[in-house]
Parts: structure tokens; sequence; C-alpha cells
């Protein structure tokens, strides 16, 4: 059969896909073979996987187990020699039947491999991609699928740590896997968690430790406390890009790279907890009656109020939003009378300044200074909390922003407030990053000075101990101006400060400025040529022309003989013999003729010349100026020593003399140098000066707006209490009108009963039925006297108005009796007619029966009338004026009992019985009647309307 031939022919494509699992290992082989071999990662070989990245699923999911082990080789071999675009592409292909089926394999070495190719896709790439694709699988009906995963991210986390990869997606998820039915994926978990305590440590607890079981945390503790006796981990393979990186670094920087890299691995106990945890919105869950509740007179609501708010805010890391409000609540409970509030409340901004950490330095100057304030406080436990809270907010800004309120309160006269803000000094100094600047460090020892002079020995030893952690961060050099004045008693003492102290920020010497390099001019090295005394030049063969500069300056400066001397020692020319007692410079070995200058190339010796030069040494060389360094070449004389009489050869070939001209250039340019420094230090004088000038002049804006402002707040003050009385005033105006407002209804009410009565008065008839039996006709007798029917005993202690209710009669002061006059009385005494309607009942024996009572009524209406008389002058006057027009009583409730209903039938036959009144006498009275009733009813609105403007009822508005 010639199936191999027909395999070997067909493309590795078609045979990458073929359903013979033989041609299929084949390809997988091959194609590994071919990566191998490849040039780079551009070779022909990768093309085909490129371009079609699916390939990768049907050899990493590969049915048979032997194809499938040499298809995640073929895979493993393609990442490695391949590029970051193939991995890319292959790797949304491939990952997931790794997972699935590569890593639960029951072959070590299809594990293996898949475990390899998962971080080669990491190290080509990034780690992100990767864990997306694995975490699903942790659902995974499959124990022994879960299990795996669950290894290769404890693999993952191994070789490339948690600054490479995040781990906050799998902490996360952690807890699930502890809480599998399955041993084996608990057994993985908890592999899984003592590699993250090996980088995380403390700070991956929070984002898990309370859902595991107390039995589980037991055991992880044991193993927690195995990790912390080993050294800090470091990660073992780099991604291509920190490969990359690390082979740019230059040569002698390679070694200072990796220790950084070490550096940064070897401190995971810095990895906080507010950087593995979410934010999250506690904004939103304040209770809505907080600001209510915290602003109660009862401490107890107001100390509620906090313990809720602190429930809510005790998260790890808590989502920006506007906490301006709720900061100036906590800053005004700094002030409250009890210190469980004021404990409470700085408990609050402690985890408020945790959980938002830079977006919390925008409420620090509201916060601070109440704080600083309370810190005279005895009680250790309000200090306490106090002390915590300044330290939470300090982390949020830096030095500079907190010295001001600092320098401030340490000069405060309670010595409480005094050592509170020297330990959150000390703190700030022993926490902070940044080295302060030079004005800063003046500030702070100014202040720790004046603390060495304090009574307490407490303020004492901090005022050291404060000089002592600045001498640690900016070193004994530096320190020791700071020091002067001080006896050595304080000096030994604030040193043994230094020696102990703990500081993160350090004073890094500054690196020396680079020296100016001279190379040798193109073409080759310089030859110099020596010039005679009359000035000629004799040429060189084949010398380079100097440099542009050294050209130009050449004319300007005559070569002068000098002392070479100094020049032998400083540029490793030749020491000429006769130094009159110069020294050569200690620990430097004299060069010997023909050898090189070590910043110059070694001049070509020149052709012989006609007249040689004699240089012969001063007999004492020239003192070099002041602020110049030792043995430098501004330190020289350029004047020409006198020759000696004798002088003395030299023991070596003199210098060309060319060099004086290269010299005094570079003398040239250093001085041109000096001089562009003092003018760039004269300009930044000038401008300090400006500056400091600018500085005054807002401090007296600021001044005069804090006057301002001082002045605007009393102001305010003052138009609210202004307002405050105004208030006040308006409410006692407006009882006042109320008031008035019900004695005009009440004399409204009064009007309408006196219309109504007059009313009464015109329209009545004898014998009509709508005015009752008690509104009847008045009856004439001899004496021209209108009388009205008896009433019984009871009616005389009970009359009312027909037209108004008891309550009425009671609001406006009419539960007596109405008085009556004298006359009437007596005429209802002595004239008792047996009508039918005096009583209600028709019964004329009655009036006979009941004489006795009406004389006994009589005499009670007479002392009622005079008990009375003062209470309702106003009643009276109108009852009078009534009685003397005819009108009856009105009615009492006794003419509403149903014993007592009127007779329309006996009220028209006691009409006619009155016969001794003719109807025109009648008609006269009635016309009478109406018209005192009409003067009546004008002088009770007359007299209302004068009350009215006598209280000035009219005026309301």
């Amino acid at each position: 059969m010639a199936e191999e031939e027909d395999f070997s022919a067909l493309a590795l494509t078609d045979r990458w896909v073929h359903k013979n699992w033989k041609v299929r290992k084949g390809a997988y082989e091959e194609a590994a073979a071919a990566f191998e071999k490849s040039t780079d990662e551009y070779d022909p070989a990768f093309r085909p996987f490129v371009q079609d990245s699916g390939l990768w699923k049907n050899a990493t999911a590969d049915s048979n187990v032997a194809a499938q082990q040499e298809g995640l080789a073929a895979l493993c071999a393609f990442l490695k020699f391949g590029g970051r675009e193939g991995a890319v592409r292959a790797r949304q292909h491939a990952v997931t039947p790794i997972v699935e089926k590569g890593l639960s394999s029951t072959r070590a070495a299809i594990k293996a491999s898949s475990i390899e190719a998962l971080l080669l896709f990491i190290e080509l790439d990034v780690a992100a991609p990767v864990i997306e694709e694995i975490l699903p699988a942790l659902s995974n009906k499959q124990p022994k699928v879960v299990a795996a995963s669950l290894a290769a991210l404890t693999q993952i986390f191994h070789n490339y740590g948690c600054k490479t990869v995040d781990p906050k997606p799998v902490l996360k998820v952690l807890p699930k896997a502890f809480g599998h039915a399955d041993k084996n994926v608990r057994a993985e978990a908890t592999n899984l968690a003592v590699e993250f305590y090996r980088w995380l440590r403390e700070a991956m607890k929070p984002m898990f430790w309370n859902d595991l079981k107390p039995t589980q945390q037991t055991d992880l503790e044991a193993q927690f406390e195995k990790i912390k006796a080993e050294g800090a981990p470091k990660q073992e393979r780099l991604l291509r890009s920190q490969q990359a990186a690390k082979e740019r670094a230059p040569v002698g920087g390679a070694a200072e790279g990796d220790v950084d890299d070490g550096d940064e691995v070897d401190e995971p106990a810095e990895v906080d907890v507010f950087d593995l945890a979410e934010p999250q919105d506690v904004y939103s869950k304040i209770p809505k009656d907080f600001f209510d509740n915290i602003a109660s007179s009862k401490w107890k609501e107001r100390k509620e109020a906090l313990e809720a708010l602190h429930t809510v805010v005790n998260v790890p890391r808590i989502k920006d939003a506007d906490f301006g409000e709720l900061n100036r609540a906590l800053a005004k409970c700094m002030k409250d009378a009890n210190i469980a509030v004021v404990t409470q409340a700085a408990h609050c901004i402690e985890l408020l300044a945790k959980g938002l950490r830079k977006s919390y330095a925008k409420h620090r100057s509201t916060v601070m200074q109440p704080i600083m304030e309370r810190m005279k406080e005895k009680k250790q436990t309000v200090a306490d909390a106090l002390g915590s809270a300044l330290d939470a907010v300090f982390l949020t800004t830096n030095l500079t922003d907190c010295l001001e309120d600092i320098t401030t309160f340490l000069v405060n006269k309670n010595p409480q407030v005094k050592e509170g803000t020297m330990k959150f000094l000390l703190t700030c100094l022993r926490t902070t990053r940044d080295v302060p600047k030079k004005e800063e460090i003046q500030m702070i020892v100014e202040s720790a000075k004046k603390l060495l002079s304090e009574s307490s020995e407490a303020l004492r030893a901090g005022g050291a101990e404060i000089l002592g952690t600045i001498m640690k961060i900016i070193g004994d050099r530096a320190m020791n101006p700071h020091l002067e004045g001080l006896d050595d008693l304080r000096k030994t003492r604030i040193k043994e400060f230094c020696e102990t102290a703990v500081v993160k920020a350090k004073e890094k010497p500054k690196a020396p400025p680079p020296p100016v390099a001279r190379g040798p001019p193109p073409g080759g090295p310089k030859k110099m040529v020596k010039k005679a005394p009359g000035g000629a030049k004799k040429p060189a063969a084949a010398a380079p022309p100097p440099p542009s500069q050294y050209a130009q300056q050449a004319p300007a400066l005559a070569p002068q003989p000098t002392s070479r001397a100094a020049l032998g020692s400083k540029l490793g020319m030749p020491k000429p013999a006769g130094l009159g007692g110069l020294k050569a410079p200690q620990g430097r070995s004299l060069p010997g003729p023909g050898l090189a200058s070590p910043r110059r190339p070694a001049a070509a010796p020149s052709p012989p010349l006609e007249e040689e030069e004699e240089y012969s040494p001063p007999p004492k060389p020239a003192a070099p100026r002041l602020g110049l360094g030792r043995g430098g070449l501004a330190g020289r004389s350029l004047v020409k020593p006198s020759a000696p009489s004798q002088p003395l050869p030299p023991r070596s070939p003199s210098p060309p003399s060319g060099l004086a001209h290269m010299e005094r250039a570079e003398l040239e340019e250093l001085r041109d140098a000096n001089e562009r420094l003092l003018r760039q230090l004269e300009d930044a004088r000038h401008d300090r000066s400006k500056l400091h000038s600018e500085i005054q002049e807002l401090k007296n804006q600021n001044a005069g707006l804090i006057e301002d402002h001082t002045r605007d707040v009393l102001s305010i003050k003052a138009k609210e209490t202004q307002l405050v009385r105004a208030r006040s005033d308006a409410e006692a105006a407006e009882q006042t009108n109320e008031r008035l407002r019900r004695e005009l209804d009440r004399l409204k009410r009064a009007l309408s009963k006196a219309e109504a009565s007059g009313a009464s008065a015109r329209s009545g008839s004898p014998g009509s039925p709508s005015l009752g039996h008690r509104m009847m006709s008045p009856t004439h007798n001899d004496n021209d006297i209108y009388r009205d029917g008896d009433y019984p005993p009871s009616a005389n202690r009970n009359r009312g108005s027909f037209a108004s209710t008891r309550s009425e009669e009671k609001e406006n002061g009419d539960n007596a009796p109405y008085p009556r006059s004298k006359l009437a009385s007596n005429i209802r005494g002595g004239l008792y007619t047996e009508t039918p309607g005096n009583n209600g009942r028709g019964s004329p024996a009655r009036g006979y029966r009941q004489a006795a009572a009406d004389d006994a009524d009589h005499r009670n209406d007479q002392r009622n009338d005079q008990r009375n008389d003062n209470r309702n002058e106003y009643r009276n006057d109108y009852r009078n004026d009534g009685a003397s027009l005819g009108f009856r009583d009105p009615p009492d409730r006794a003419g509403s009992r149903p014993d007592s209903r009127p007779d329309s039938r006996a009220d028209s036959r006691a009409g006619s019985r009155r016969g001794d009144a003719p109807a025109s006498a009648a008609s006269a009275g009635n016309q009478e009647s109406w018209k005192r009733a009409a003067e009546v009813t004008s002088q009770l609105k007359a007299r209302i309307e004068q009350m009215k403007a006598k209280q000035g009822i009219n005026n309301r508005p």
C-alpha cells in the first residue's frame, strides 16, 4: 500500500487536521522541528500558523493522547521561537483546550507541556488574558479540572510573582475553592494561598480570610509560620519586555538593575490591602438621618450616629465621592463635650483617610487643626484615637502641606497639645519618603531646639529625637551647622537618637558633575610643534589643524616660557629638573619621558629647532588664589618668572610650547564658565528676593482678607441677631392680631345677633308660629308698659338667645341670665295673666300655684343682676334699650323642651282677649320699635368702628 507516500505528499496544514492520528502526530513533530531550526520569528515556517491560529485548537485538544502530547510540544516550540504576534493570535484558541484537557491529563509530559505553554503565553505578552481564561475552569463540574487549574495558577504566581500578575481576580474566587467538596481541590487551594502569602503576607487576609472555616484558618496559619522563616521571594521568570529592558541596560548598570529588581521583590510586606481591594461605594450607605442625629442635643444620639457611620466606612477601600459635608461634621465633633463622641469621630476620620488615601488630601485642612486642638484631652484613649487619625491623614498628603500646622501647634501653651504634635511630627519624619527642603529643615530644627528647653522631660526627649531623626535623614555633615550652640550632653543624646532612628527618606549624595571630556581631534592624535623665540613656526608632518576655537585664540596669546612644575604633575608631562623645593603630588607616580597625559593623547616628537628655549623654575611658586582648588590651572600665575643666574639643565626634553596655548584656552573657558555661573547665581538671588517680596505681599493680602472675613462674620452675626429679634416681634404681633381677630369675630356675632333681634321685632306679629312661643307680641297695660308673657321660674335662671347656641353664649360670656329691669320684675311678679302661652302648657291654675316661687325668683334675679352688671355692660345696655321698646327676653333652653312647645291657637285666643289695646296703638308701638332698633344698631356699628380704629385692626396687612 502507498499510504505513506500519499500522506507525505499532503501539505503540512492538511496533515495537521487529518483524521488519522498518526498523520497528525507526524505533522506536529515536523512543525516542531521546523520551529527549532528557524532563524528568527519571521521565518516562513511560522507563517501558516500565524495566519490560521485556529490550528492550535486541534493540536492542544487532540483526541489521541500521543498526538496531543506532540501537539503541545509543537505549541511550546512555536511560542519559544516565534514572536508576540503569533502568540497573541494563538492564545484565544489554545488556552481553553489546554486548561480543560491538558492540565488534567494523566500523562506527566502533557501536564508539563501545558503549564509551560501557559507560562510562555504570559512571557510573550501579559498575564491578565491567560488568567481570565483559567478562572472559568474553577467552576467546572469535574474536580480534577478545578484542581489542575489551581495548580497551574500556583505555578504562574510562583514564577512571575504578584507584581507581574494581578492577584485580585484570583483572591476573589479563592474562598469558593476552599468550600469545594473534593479534598484535592481544597489541597490545591491551600497551596495557592500559601503561595500568595509568600508575596503578599498579611495583606491578603482581608480578601478572603473571613470566609474560611476556623479549621482551615488554623491549618493555613501553620503553613504561614513556615513561610515567615524563608527569605523574600524573587521573580524566577521575566517577561520578554523585562528581558529586553535588561538587555538595553548598560554593562555597568545591569547589575544595578538586578539589584533594583531584587529590592522591589524583597518588599512583600509593603503590599497593602488598599492595593488589592476593590473600591466600595459607602457614600450612598450613610444613614439618611445621620446629619440630624449628629446635631442632636443628646450625646447618646450623636454617639449612635457615629457608630453607624463607623460600620459603613470600615472597608479596605472607599470609592471617592463628595465627603466634604461629612468631614465638616466630623471636625465639628472634635469640639464635643463628650469624650466618647470625640473618640468615635476620630475613628471615623481614620477609616475615611485609610480608605480614600490620596483622594482624602483635599479634606486635610478641614480636620487636622480641630484634631490638634483637641489633643489637650488628658485621657490616654482619646489621645491615642486622635494620634491614629492624624497618622492616617498624613499618609494621604506630604510633610510640606502639614508643616505649617505642626509648627503652629508646637508652640501651643498646653503641654498635652505640644506633646501630641511632637509625636505626630516624629511619625511624619519616620514615614515620609521625600527629603525635606532646606527651609523646612530649618523650621523643624528651630522648633525642636525650643523643645530642648522645656520643663517636661518628655518634651525635651522629643526635641532631641526630632533632631536625631533629621540628622539620620540629611547626614551628620549637613546637620553640624544646626547643632552649633548646643552643649555636649545634648549633642550626645541627639546622636544616640540618630543611631536608633528608622527612616524611609535619606539624603542621597549628589553625583559630581561629569568632567569635560576632550577626546582626540578627528584624524588621529594631534602633533604639537615648538615655537622659536622669534615666533617662527616649524610645520610638523601630517599635523591636523587645531580646533576652531583654539585656532581663533592662538594669535591672541603669545607663548611665554613658564614653569612646568605644576603642569608636569597635573597633566602628566615630564617634570623638569631644579624644582626649587616643590614636592610631587602624593599618591601619584611621576610620568617618565614620552608618557602621554591621561587627559590628552601623547604628542608626537617635534623636529629639532634652531634655537631651544630654556625653562628655569621660579625661585618660589606663586600662591594660589583664594577659593580655587589645589593645583588647579586657575591658581597658577601667568607672569613670566625671572630666570636664575645659572639655569640647571632639564633632565628631560622640554614639553612643546603649544600646550601653553591649550592650557590658556582651557583657562579662559573655565573663567567664562565661572563668570556664567556667577551670573546665574546672581540671577537666582534676584529671583529669590523677588519671590520673597511676592510672598510678603501675598501674606499682607492674606491678612487683609482675614480681617475682611472677620468683619463679615461679625456683621453676619449681628444681622442674625436682628433677624431673631424681628422674628420674635413678628410672632408677638401675630399673636396680638389673632387675639384682635377673635375679638372682632365676637363683635361681629354680637352685631349679627342684634340685627337678627331687630329684624325679628320688625317682622313679628301676634300669634306668629315662626317666632316661637317665647317671642310673643308685647301686651299693653294700663300704664302703657309693654309686657312679655310670664316665664316659668326655671327660665329666669337659664335664658338664651334663640339665634345662638349654648357654646357661643358661653364663649361670649353669656352664661349668666339676662339682666332685667326692676320694673319688668315687679310687673311680672304682680301681674300674672292666665294665658295658656305663659308656660307653654295652657294650664291657668299653674300660675296661681307658683306665685310664691315667682317672688323667690324675683329676689334671685335681683342678686344676679347686681352680680352681672360689670361683666355684661354691653348686653345690659342693649337689653335695657330693647326692653324700653317692648322686646321680650330671648328664649332659654326651656322653650325648646317638648312640654313647652308653643300653641298657636292658645296664643291667638290670648290675643283676642286683650281687647284693651286697640290695633292702632300696636301699630304705633311697632314703628317706634323699628326706629329704636335701627338706632341701637347704628350705635353698635359706630362703637365697633371706634374699637377697630383704636386697636389698629384696619391697618393689618
